[in-house]
């Protein structure tokens, strides 16, 4: 494992020039678009111009939820100017789940979690894109990931908050329907957002998720949604071993979940799965299952970690690493209390900002954001297996 010491520094964007370009932010043209697929018309809402060859982020929500409900949190935070103004950001709402959407007709059958990502590169050109950063939760996680495997050249990195890439097995399923007799959806939405710690302890935030998917969502569009979800086959990933060709994600990859979060076995899970030069596992402390709406200014910071080394935005607002290298050939540190900082991601698309040569890099900052304690404690050691055949593990 590479040793890490974190060295101050000038940040590379002055802070008196950020209040300037978070007002130009606010100013990007937002567009909706229809884009018609062999299952209807996909709601899409584009932020800002895609920029010449930069690939556009590309959002995906979770079951019960649409894009404003699940990103509005993350996109509106401060500190997600900087991204913003450097990529334009095509939001993705799941067919019939956008707001305002008409109930679909009796006996339409709402395509499977394999179709729903064929509509992807549908999206793509009618926007005239060639790639994308795609960033998903849950069965939006899931979608992208399949789409990244069938289409590797459309997509440059993945961001996947509570991915579970395997299928429902059959206790689960059972317990789904039993519990769909004697539970109402709104219920079950909830159980699959929120672990039960979060449920007792923060009941405000449920609440406001409770009414949203009662008021605001198509009951009966949503079920179709939780349906296709709850039927998808296993996207049978495997981890690359030398002189094999197995099916695997070719991109950078963050994985990324709450340390209280009802995903969290699964995400652990995928993460053995993925190639560990490629692939970085984020837990987030004092989390729960939605971590974009818990500690939007942790994961922006984690988002920009990401995209730095995938060799854009090479000025953004951070102080710089300095780090020692043994063995391993991953990089791994932590945030702790109110000074917090965390990156990794090492592989053969990684560009150097750095003067460390050219297949190495590594950022971080100061992080006085978040809902992670403050404590005059000495900081903890990061919680990370050091075993070589893990991908690397960052907690936060």
């Amino acid at each position: 494992m590479d040793d890490i010491q974190v060295v101050e520094s000038k940040p590379l964007l002055v802070d008196r020039e950020l209040p300037g370009l978070r007002e130009a932010v606010q100013q990007l043209a937002i567009k909706e678009h229809d884009v018609e697929t062999p299952y209807g018309r996909l709601h899409c809402t584009m932020r800002g111009v895609p920029k010449g060859e930069r690939p556009v982020v590309l959002t995906f929500h979770d079951i019960g939820l649409n894009h404003k409900t699940c990103w509005d949190s993350l996109f509106q935070h401060e500190d997600m100017a900087e991204i913003l103004h450097h990529f334009a950001v095509c939001h993705v709402d799941a067919l019939g789940q956008h707001e305002g959407a008409n109930t679909f007709s009796t006996g339409y059958e709402y395509p499977t979690m394999d179709e729903l990502s064929e509509t992807l590169p549908l999206v793509l050109k009618h926007f005239g894109l060639k790639s994308v950063i795609g960033l998903g939760m849950g069965a939006g996680a899931f979608m992208l990931t399949k789409f990244a495997l069938d289409y590797p050249k459309m997509v440059e990195g993945l961001v996947l908050i509570n991915i579970n890439p395997c299928a429902e097995g059959w206790m689960d399923w059972a317990a789904h329907k039993i519990s769909g007799w004697t539970h109402a959806l709104p219920d079950l939405v909830i159980s699959h957002l929120f672990g039960k710690e979060e449920i007792h302890h923060n009941q405000d935030m449920v609440a406001t998720y409770r009414h949203h998917v009662m008021k605001d969502m198509n009951q009966f569009n949503l079920q179709l949604f939780i349906k296709a979800y709850e039927s998808r086959r296993d996207l049978d990933i495997e981890r690359p071993v030398p002189g094999s060709n197995v099916r695997t994600l070719k991109c950078p990859c963050l994985l990324v979940v709450g340390d209280s979060s009802p995903a969290v076995d699964a995400v652990v899970e995928c993460n053995t799965k993925l190639d560990p030069t490629k692939a970085t596992l984020l837990k987030m402390a004092d989390c729960g299952g939605m971590p974009q709406i818990d500690q939007p200014g942790k994961l922006t910071e984690a988002f920009k970690y990401f995209i730095q080394g995938m060799g854009y935005m090479p000025a953004a607002s951070m102080t710089r690493l300095v780090r020692s290298r043994t063995a391993s050939g991953s990089s791994v540190t932590s945030f702790e209390g109110s000074r917090s900082r965390s990156h990794t991601h090492e592989g053969n698309r990684s560009r150097s900002h750095t003067n460390e040569g050219p297949r190495s890099r590594s950022h971080t900052a100061d992080h006085q954001r978040g809902h992670a304690p403050a404590t005059d404690a000495a900081p903890a050691t990061p919680a990370v297996d050091q075993g070589l055949l893990k991908a690397p593990e960052v907690s936060c």
